[in-house]
């Protein structure tokens, strides 16, 4: 079993990806702290080994569609995407709570790293990134879910999250 939960920052995959490890007894793997090396959101270069490693397995589960530089690999290798295609009037209360929480809190993410005031402001933000990128990212898995070269994938595709807590209940 090869599993991506896949959706916009803020719609629950790393919740919803742990959720199924332990229900499926499937280990599950944070896509953003295998990236993520250290201090100042240095990036990890073992990260696209790493990765290829863990998707060469005979199961797992990715809480990401996937990095650029993995994504194809993933998506080659998956045989269910989870897809968690909320409406930004759900994700972006989720988002802003999370990130408020972590810049309050000083919660430390992926690498020891921090959300901080500043962070707000930049265009990579988890806020802001989830607003501007919810159409690109819906277009594009999408468009993956139809793409002959991951026809053998089985996609289930989630509007609301009470639809996603159901069918995890039966799983």
């Amino acid at each position: 079993m090869r599993i991506l939960v896949a959706g916009i920052s803020g719609a629950g995959k790393s919740t919803m990806a742990r959720a199924l490890s332990s229900r499926l007894g499937v280990p599950y793997h944070e896509m953003d702290a295998l990236h993520f090396a250290g201090p100042g959101w240095a990036v990890n270069d073992a990260f696209a080994t790493r990765v290829a490693q863990i998707a060469a397995s005979p199961a797992w589960i990715f809480d990401s569609y996937g990095y650029p530089q993995v994504r194809d690999l993933l998506w080659e290798r998956a045989d269910t995407v989870v897809w968690l295609d909320y409406s930004r009037r759900v994700i972006m209360p989720r988002v802003l709570r999370r990130s408020l929480r972590r810049t309050l809190l000083r919660e430390r993410i992926f690498g020891g790293n921090r959300e901080t005031l500043t962070g707000w402001f930049r265009r990579d933000h988890p806020a802001w990134w989830a607003w501007s990128q919810h159409g690109v990212r819906r277009t594009d898995i999408q468009r993956r879910a139809h793409d002959p070269r991951f026809a053998p994938i089985r996609v289930i595709r989630f509007g609301a999250p009470d639809e996603a807590a159901d069918w995890l209940r039966s799983q």
